[in-house]
């Protein structure tokens, strides 16, 4: 991991800086969902964007998105080739070939801001070798440890790796580790800090935000479900005042972004007589947040809730498990492929749980299936594990 070699060619192909500005997203979880947020209100404003986020769930294009719109395949293999052809002898890993085809792309497109979700960490991420106008961090919990360390004090710093000298620093919660801190102030970064420099209030089915300079009333809730979006969509709000390129953020924009904004498997709901619930959730943190979502969500007296689940072989599948466990039960579990995939046998050995409890399936399709003959009007499927369980889930729905 590091920066030379995505820098190296970065420069070759003259997109190490950019022209148009910068908001990186990281953190543990919330990402996606704050990405998603920041594209939608830009949109909404009249700015044209690039957005890049990861991992994608059925087709490559998902990554990399031009006011809203995925990338052709065209544009894709021409920006490959320019890579290829700058990269020389310098070798690239899939996820910086991936980076520096969206800056290749927006900068072909002449968008105003790009928004770029960081894929790992943050200090040596790739995208991390342009210098963010705006950074924010969602929040810190255990993930990768292996490339991260085994402590939130250390993740904390690698996360916070995204900040530059002299800009904002946008925090989606105060509930840091020290460490978050510590690199702003050494670097000089100016922290912009939810509850302290920036609000959010629910009232009912409306709610309102405070921010900078900006204070938005009665505003719609996001059409992303869950009740942490009222916090990114703030997040997101704080890092588009910090931009301080004055974009227009007023009542009519803002809901008109919130009603549209779109983020597939991210505690996306499938409604029907079997209302389906499907969220990547895959660490533990995310599985609470998860949990709490689907405990706020009504259940018809006697409904049942069945659990599809697949989780990668380096993952806790336990902690995963424990955190929705509460709320499942049944639990069908499903066998993911490629080398950090597992068999559903597997699964259920890493779970512990009573052998009554789960039904086995060679495939996702295969457990979906399952599922769909246990249930009946007034249940709840949940699924979950890994964006290879989300992913299949959402084209056997047929919703993606």
């Amino acid at each position: 991991m590091g920066l030379a070699r995505v820098g190296s060619v970065a420069r070759t192909l003259g997109v190490d800086k950019p022209a148009h500005r910068v908001i990186t997203v990281g953190g543990t979880n919330g990402k996606g969902s704050t990405v998603a947020h920041l594209d939608a209100l830009l949109r909404a404003a009249g700015v044209s964007t690039g957005m890049f986020t990861s991992p994608h769930f059925l087709r490559y294009n998902e990554r990399i998105r031009v006011g809203g719109v995925e990338v052709g395949d065209d544009e894709l293999i021409d920006a490959f080739e320019r890579i290829d052809a700058a990269r020389g002898s310098t070798t690239l890993t899939f996820f910086e070939f991936n980076a520096l085809a969206a800056l290749v792309i927006f900068a072909d497109r002449r968008v105003d801001v790009a928004v770029l979700e960081v894929g790992l960490g943050g200090r040596l991420d790739a995208v991390n070798l342009v210098d963010a106008d705006v950074g924010v961090v969602c929040s810190i919990g255990f993930d990768h440890r292996d490339y991260l360390g085994d402590t939130l004090e250390l993740i904390g710093a690698e996360k916070a790796g995204i900040f530059r000298a002299g800009r904002p620093a946008v925090l989606s919660t105060p509930e840091m580790p020290a460490s978050v801190y510590s690199v702003i102030d050494s670097i000089g970064a100016r922290a912009v800090v939810a509850g302290r420099d920036f609000s959010w209030q629910v009232n009912g089915g409306r709610w309102s935000y405070r921010g900078l300079r900006v204070s938005l009333d009665d505003l719609p809730p996001s059409a992303l479900a869950g009740s942490i979006q009222y916090r990114n969509a703030s997040a997101a709000l704080a890092a588009i005042e910090s931009l301080d390129a004055g974009y227009t953020l007023n009542e009519q924009t803002v809901s008109h972004a919130l009603n549209d904004v779109r983020l597939a498997g991210r505690f996306q709901v499938v409604p029907g007589p079997v209302e389906w619930i499907l969220d990547i959730a895959h660490n533990e943190p995310a599985a609470r947040v998860f949990a709490q979502h689907v405990q706020e969500r009504h259940l018809a007296a006697g409904g049942r809730t069945f659990a599809v689940v697949g989780i990668l072989a380096d993952k806790d599948a336990r902690e995963i498990a424990a955190a929705l466990a509460p709320v499942v039960d049944h639990w069908v579990l499903c066998a993911l492929p490629g080398p950090r995939g597992s068999t559903a046998a597997d699964l259920a050995n890493r779970l512990r749980l009573a052998e009554e409890q789960v039904t086995l399936a060679n495939s996702v399709e295969e457990g979906c299936e399952a599922a769909r003959a246990a249930t009946v009007a007034g249940d709840r499927v949940l699924v979950f594990g890994s964006v290879l369980t989300v992913g299949p889930a959402l084209a056997w729905l047929g919703v993606y």
